[in-house]
């Protein structure tokens, strides 16, 4: 969420940012919260000033009764009232312009990085680096199900049965394998620095508006009826949440803390082929980070958390690509975001395991974390957030790259303490 100050003062930069994110249907918006602000103001004004002015004729009723002049003091006193009734007026007022102008705010998007690429929608999205060599074996790679299904490893039609579509049981190796790639990340992001976290799974409904766009809101998260509380679609909403209405201390910064996590979402639309099987679902798990820190030191700690997903998967010799999200594709509260795709031999392309976003103080600001300063000065923090790996859609690449031509599945050495010492998956059958 913007600053109205920075609004008020540069509506025009405002307005060419929403152009850039082709929302040009929320350009209104800007002046309308505009002339709200001058009429807020206003009605703050006027309240400031008759405070002052009751305060000092309130002084004046004991004089008065004092002095037994109680007909003026019963004047005074009906203007006391008057006064109070206007305030009370006043205050209804702001209370209700205040109310929209955040629900205004809350729908603006926030000022992009000037280094995001202009673009309309994920077809613009650009490649920046990729990290190893994308392989096209001479056999043929089967479907994921299909190569789970022959480890005995997948039933999505009991899922089905007992939760319906966009639900899986992972048994035997794969379910192990699942578990594997979690616990690896887990230690990895630890060997890194990171603070384990273990958060809560579900959040009230202020901590989800504070943490992401109505939009987003809307097509993600699940409502536990008859409670305030939403199922987390990832363990970021809980993460961030943790600092809402803190004060940190700078020397404390910044605030590193990797979290695993069950993950649900609604994944509202339709999806194409490739997105059957485990690749889209409505349950998943998957390991975090996130960091809480000064201004100046996010684009620095956002090269750093792309980077960890880049080294994760070539750790186990997995090629990836690193892809900036356009202007169009960056959710509003978004600064800037990477994509790390990996490598599908069997699409021939690579396609989605992660995404790295900068959100500048936009969710700080709706939360309400601040940094105190050592100079005693509060500012807002800036908070990022990345996959560091999220499985099952991880087992898809990992399987892929994996596969040997009779069936077999490698298992890379930093996995292998993690699978009882296994260097590879041997099939049940065909």
């Amino acid at each position: 969420m913007l600053d109205i100050k920075f609004l008020r003062e540069n509506p025009d930069v405002v307005k060419q940012n929403i152009k850039n994110k082709f929302q040009d249907e929320k350009l209104p918006l800007v002046d309308e919260v505009i002339d709200l602000d001058v009429k807020k103001r206003e009605a703050q004004k006027e309240a400031d000033g008759l405070r002052a002015d009751r305060n000092k004729i309130s002084k004046q009723i004991g004089a008065l009764m004092g002095q037994g002049k109680k007909e003026e003091a019963e004047e005074v006193k009906k203007q006391v009232a008057a006064f109070a009734k206007r305030l009370e007026e006043l205050e209804a007022s702001e209370k209700e312009l205040d109310e929209k102008i955040l629900k205004i705010m809350m729908t603006i998007p926030n000022i992009i990085d000037p280094s995001v690429p202009i673009g309309k929608n994920d077809t613009e999205n650009v490649e920046v680096t990729k990290y190893g060599d994308p392989v096209v074996p001479d056999f043929e790679i089967p479907y994921h199900t299909d190569i789970m299904a022959r480890f005995d490893g997948i039933d999505i039609d009991a899922a089905g049965r007992v939760a319906g579509n966009g639900f899986y049981y992972l048994m035997g190796d794969i379910a192990r394998l699942h578990s594997a790639v979690i616990s690896y990340a887990r230690d990895f992001m630890i060997d890194r620095g990171f603070t384990y976290c273990v958060p809560p799974f579900m959040i009230r409904s202020n901590v989800v508006t504070g943490v992401m766009s109505f939009a987003e809101m809307d097509a993600m998260m699940y409502k536990i009826e008859g409670e305030d509380l939403y199922l987390i679609g990832t363990s970021e909403h809980s993460m961030i949440g943790k600092f809402i209405d803190q004060i940190v201390p700078e020397a404390e910064l910044p605030k590193t803390l990797t979290s695993y996590s069950p993950c649900f979402r609604k994944e509202k639309g339709a999806h194409g082929i490739e997105e059957r099987g485990v690749y889209r679902i409505h349950q998943f798990e998957k390991q975090e980070m996130i960091v809480v820190c000064k201004p100046e030191d996010s684009p620095m700690w956002f090269d750093k958390l792309w980077q960890n997903t880049v080294d994760l998967f070539r750790s186990m010799d997995i090629p990836v690509r690193t892809l900036e999200c356009c202007s169009g594709d960056l959710a509003d509260l978004k600064v800037k975001s990477f994509d790390v795709e990996a490598w599908s031999p069997r699409q021939k392309k690579y396609f989605e395991v992660g995404s790295c976003s900068n959100l500048g103080d936009a969710q700080a600001r709706r939360l309400k974390i601040r940094v105190n300063g050592e100079d005693g000065k509060k500012y807002f923090a800036h908070t990022l957030n990345n996959t560091v790996v999220a499985p099952p859609r991880m087992l898809i690449a990992f399987l892929e790259n994996n596969l040997r031509e009779d069936g077999s599945v490698a298992i890379p050495e930093v996995l292998r303490p993690y699978m009882g010492g296994k260097s590879e998956l041997v099939p049940k059958h065909e």
